[in-house]
């Protein structure tokens, strides 16, 4: 119990104590644990609940209550940040080849990992050790060791390891620590046109499906107004981990970085091989840098098609800025302007298909 025992701290505007726990003990000890933890938690006020009772401490009493049966887990609601940091650095010390799974559940017997923050998150890294992460091992957080920078080329760079065989095993970059899933494109293969945007956003991540959120809403509306449909398309992003920091208890969307759209490059590279599109519309960017393989700036090439390998390119603006417009006006004009590129596509989709004399 000692061992085990595991508080939140409660808001500072809460009544009670500043620090709860809840225990499910396999015997009724609470007494003597109480005592065991009240000399070691000073004067901060704390209390222990269990399904046989509560200890309570004000910072210099101990009361425990044992008369009466406590139904329900006490739950703190609390956005405890020590606990944030905690399970930062549980999952970062994890090392996959060293993972020996016999000796983790004698330390840690599976029925404490429900009171303990970092139980949730077992089952995952173990998993993923059991799927290859084993063979990888650190090689991705070499980049976070100190020292002095040394000038080499990227490619040569690389630890020798296996090539992720699927978009779920990819360990790439280290946007995968923190989504729910990869998402991957939809739409037909080969299509004549392929749409990429940046990342996918907070219900992307949860459905594991490209442009379901309100972007792709927005989307979804230009698309009809350009006389397509989604099943005509193929819809996907330059990156495919959702990259986010926290507001409260929201997820916000955060910008990926040039090496996590290069890392996604591999994948981007397949698609095209398998889609071969004849004409390419990027949203915003992100995609565009993605697509061209280097930086660029959108407003160079809104205004007509730009040719591809094998193909053209047409770049827009991504949904998402017309949700940030802050009236009703703004945000049809870009709405207007994605519908816009989106007819170009379909027009020059149609002349390449009908004969071989390209674009003029």
């Amino acid at each position: 119990m000692i061992a085990y025992v595991h508080f939140r701290k409660q808001q500072s505007d809460a009544s009670g104590p500043e620090y709860i726990a809840w225990y499910e003990p396999e015997r009724d000890m609470l007494g003597w644990a109480a005592e065991h933890v009240a000399q070691r938690m000073g004067r901060s006020s704390w209390m222990i609940a269990t399904p046989h009772g509560a200890a309570f401490w004000d910072g210099s009493q101990l009361h425990v209550e044992a008369r009466h049966a406590l139904r329900d887990p006490h739950h703190s609601e609390t956005n405890d940040e020590a606990e944030s940091l905690w399970l930062a650095y549980y999952r970062s010390t994890f090392n996959p080849a060293r993972l020996n799974e016999v000796a983790l559940q004698q330390h840690m017997p599976v029925r404490f990992w429900k009171g303990l923050p970092e139980g949730r998150l077992i089952p995952a890294m173990v998993t993923e050790a059991r799927t290859g992460a084993r063979r990888v091992a650190q090689a991705s957080g070499v980049t976070a060791l100190g020292g002095k920078a040394i000038s080499v080329e990227a490619e040569l760079a690389q630890p020798a390891r296996d090539q992720p065989s699927s978009l779920d095993a990819c360990r790439r970059c280290d946007l995968w620590r923190h989504a729910t899933q990869a998402v991957g494109g939809v739409g037909p293969r080969p299509a004549p046109i392929m749409v990429i945007g940046e990342q996918p956003g907070d219900q992307e991540d949860l459905s594991g499906e490209p442009f379901v959120g309100p972007a792709g809403q927005l989307l979804n509306n230009a698309i009809a107004r350009a006389g397509l449909t989604r099943d005509e398309l193929y819809l996907t992003n330059a990156v495919k981990h959702f990259k986010w920091e926290p507001r409260g208890k929201r997820r916000l969307h955060k910008t990926p970085a040039q090496r996590e759209v290069e890392a996604c490059s591999h994948w981007l590279a397949h698609e095209f091989d398998t889609v071969r599109p004849s004409v390419v519309v990027v949203l915003g960017a992100t995609a565009l840098n993605a697509l061209l393989r280097e930086k660029a700036s959108l407003s160079d090439y809104l205004s007509d098609p730009f040719e591809l390998e094998g193909g053209w390119g047409i770049a827009t603006y991504h949904p998402s800025f017309a949700l940030r417009q802050r009236d009703g006006a703004a945000r049809e004009k870009v709405t207007a302007a994605i519908t816009e590129a989106l007819i170009k596509a379909r027009q020059l989709a149609a002349r390449l298909q009908a004969g071989p004399h390209g674009v003029r």
